[in-house]
């Protein structure tokens, strides 16, 4: 008889380890290379994902509930994130009309 977790898995955990890999470099990528700021908050989002991913499969795989706790968190932490961040990029926007983070250095004193 096959337990809860791999009836309910039904690909292996390899799969969602590489996915979320894949999810997670291309998030970096995407903080590292890009200048434009909403490029740079998709792509934090896009680590936050992978990483819920990969607490989300571990949970169901091991049996244990506390992953999708965690999951939770992170969810509340994107969504303070997201809030705290736009409302800094709409300030940055009415000051230099542009998105891109190399304009910032005219808001020094």
């Amino acid at each position: 008889m096959e337990t809860v977790s791999q009836s309910i898995q039904g690909i292996p955990l390899n799969h969602y380890i590489l996915l979320s890999a894949i999810i997670f470099t291309i998030g970096v990528i995407g903080v590292l290379i890009r200048r434009n700021a909403i490029i740079i908050f998709m792509s934090v989002e896009l680590m936050l994902n992978a990483v819920n991913l990969l607490l989300t499969a571990f949970s169901v795989y091991w049996g244990d509930a506390s992953g999708q706790v965690f999951v939770f968190f992170i969810m509340a932490l994107a969504a303070a994130e997201v809030a705290i961040g736009l409302a800094i990029l709409t300030m940055i926007y009415r000051n230099t009309n542009s998105t891109d983070i190399n304009i910032l250095n005219r808001l020094k004193w």
